[in-house]
């Protein structure tokens, strides 16, 4: 079985030293791997990631990331990249990755994702040229998202790292005016075309935590307001199972 650590907005800045420390110090012996699904600044700036790193370097099993939309507010998403990296964290943006867990290949592709909306109630890329560019964003991240997978079909197991929601069910609780710059459907469709264990994703603050995709791939919200830990435990049993979150450092 693979366990795998995840949250997402975090949020770092000044005075946010210690959302995640009291769950590190037993991170290994609780997980194979922390996965940050994004949101992991304020205003997206280095030294703000800075903080994060501090507390993430050395941390002796893989960390992989992907960024949200307050890591890219100042245009310095670059910068905050390699902050991350510099301490260890593998950060993703329409690639994906593999880790081998005591023999397991455990496949991790990662987006940022967008939103626009779900079946019924979504946008197009038609009209204005502003309408153009914010769908076929999302279209474009949704394509690599795909390829990345179709890439990692030689794993074990897979997993897609989000910042934004691919599915309706975890959005529950937010309010539905604002359903569109929470997710895609787009996101959801690249999953189910090649496949994937576990989704995971952050943004949704007032969410629910559980969902599965169209074809029933498993969705989990790990927003740090919402599941209210330094993060949750998901463990991974190789059939498409995701047993009961463990949660870890309580904030």
């Amino acid at each position: 079985m693979i366990r795998i650590a995840a949250v997402g907005d975090l949020h770092y800045g000044e005075g946010s030293q210690g959302i995640l420390k009291p769950g590190l110090e037993h991170l290994p012996d609780r997980a194979d791997l922390l996965l940050l699904a994004g949101d992991l600044t304020r205003w997206g700036k280095p030294e703000e990631v800075q903080v994060l790193a501090d507390e993430l370097r050395g941390v002796p099993i893989p960390m992989i990331a992907v960024l949200g939309n307050h890591d890219y507010h100042c245009g310095r998403e670059a910068e905050v990249r390699r902050v991350l990296e510099a301490a260890g964290v593998r950060v993703l943006e329409g690639e994906g990755t593999t880790v081998d867990v005591d023999g397991v290949r455990v496949a991790i592709a990662g987006t940022k994702g967008f939103g626009g909306g779900f079946r019924g109630a979504h946008g197009s890329d038609f009209g204005e040229p502003e309408m153009k560019a914010f769908v076929g964003h999302t279209k474009m991240l949704s394509d690599r998202l795909e390829k990345a997978l179709a890439g990692l079909n030689a794993a074990d197991l897979r997993i897609a790292l989000l910042h934004y929601s691919p599915i309706e069910g975890t959005l529950e609780g937010e309010r539905l005016e604002i359903y569109p710059f929470l997710g895609s459907y787009l996101m959801a469709e690249a999953v189910d075309n090649v496949g994937a264990d576990l989704v995971l994703h952050g943004h949704a603050h007032h969410g629910s935590e559980k969902g599965r995709t169209p074809a029933g791939i498993p969705v989990r919200n790990v927003a740090q307001p919402l599941i209210r830990h330094a993060y949750n435990v998901y463990t991974l049993n190789g059939h498409r199972e995701v047993l009961p979150a463990a949660a870890g450092g309580i904030t």
